[in-house]
């Protein structure tokens, strides 16, 4: 779901500039690889995780089947040697990614030791996200919108049939709480599909709102967004058949990781890991051929989003494409 991934990027970006972690235990506390594990999950893998490794987040509601909850494990249950295999190589038909060439192989292995010590041996509870170590003082002054926190009234019940309280407590959840917590529950979340990013668009421009216009270039300015001038597309005279064939196609498959500008740099291009190419890096692009190019976008990049299109595209519409990057953003050679 496009939408939530936006939601990660940008939680993932907020946890790794504010989470402070909590202590453990005297022994664990002073060990540092076990701090070096829970800074790697703390970025890696909380968001469905979860901080206390009960997969109680946000994104778990989104997911079939559910991130597996380490505090329900024992050490019998799951060996040390299957959580490095699911780390290392993702778990097929799960949303569980691998991490294989993303961090290193003694990474994964010190990740998955302070999992086991810290939730599965040890069912932690210091690591609770609302607690004081986490710098959150008397978290019960905020009871009144727990309810649409928890769930156990939906958001989208109307005003008219809240009590005062209850009032009070939607209005602190849609001020504060929700940008974390999203809807919570409703009794109709609306389109699966939707786009719905936290904090933009601005100017009213949706990203996953694929019949609405892309936006002009004083619309980007405007927005004051970093971001939306990347989803300008470029506008250049004199293309050939074959290259307007291929700006139709690039920027309704490519663009959307790298960009109308093709440099990646656009919403969802600028939190994905790795980072989507750039296309007009002359460093990158200066080596480039059109046979390479082709491959890639026919088999695609394993260990990145870059997938193969060689079941969507034929051959020609990728020979269009790389004749539109070629001419807008980078010569291609030969």
């Amino acid at each position: 779901m496009i939408g939530r991934i936006w939601l990660g990027g940008f939680a993932a970006a907020l946890a790794a500039a504010s989470f402070t972690a909590p202590a453990f235990a005297a022994d664990a506390g002073k060990d540092a690889r076990h701090e070096a594990g829970r800074k790697i999950y703390n970025f890696r893998c909380y968001f469905c995780h979860g901080y206390s490794g009960d997969a109680k987040t946000l994104a778990a509601t989104y997911l079939a089947p559910k991130p597996r909850d380490f505090t329900k494990d024992d050490e019998k249950s799951i060996s040390r040697e299957q959580m490095i295999a699911a780390v290392r190589d993702g778990k097929p038909g799960t949303a569980m990614k691998g991490f294989k060439g993303i961090i290193s192989e003694r990474d994964v292995e010190t990740v998955v030791d302070f999992v086991r010590a810290e939730f599965i041996r040890a069912k932690a509870v210091n690591t609770r996200y609302h607690t004081p170590e986490n710098g959150w003082p008397n978290h019960e002054r905020n009871k009144v919108a727990f309810p649409f926190a928890t769930g156990a009234i939906p958001l989208d019940r109307p005003w008219d049939q809240l009590s005062p309280t209850e009032k009070k407590g939607k209005r602190l959840f849609l001020s504060t709480c929700i940008s974390c917590h999203d809807h919570a529950r409703t009794e109709d979340p609306g389109p699966v599909w939707g786009g719905r990013p936290l904090s933009y668009p601005r100017n009213h421009f949706d990203p996953g709102d694929f019949n609405a216009p892309p936006p002009t270039k004083a619309d980007a300015i405007a927005s004051a967004s970093p971001y939306a001038l990347h989803d300008v597309v470029p506008q250049v005279s004199g293309l050939t058949p074959g290259e307007k064939r291929g700006e139709t196609l690039f920027q309704a498959n490519c663009a959307f990781c790298h960009g109308a500008t093709g440099t990646g740099r656009n919403w969802i291009g600028s939190f994905m890991e790795p980072h989507p190419r750039d296309l007009t890096d002359p460093k990158f692009m200066k080596d480039m051929t059109r046979g390479r190019l082709a491959h890639t976008i026919r088999e695609g990049l394993p260990n990145t989003s870059m997938p193969a299109w060689k079941s969507v595209l034929k051959d020609d519409e990728i020979d269009a494409i790389i004749a539109y990057v070629s001419r807008v953003f980078h010569p291609v050679k030969p």
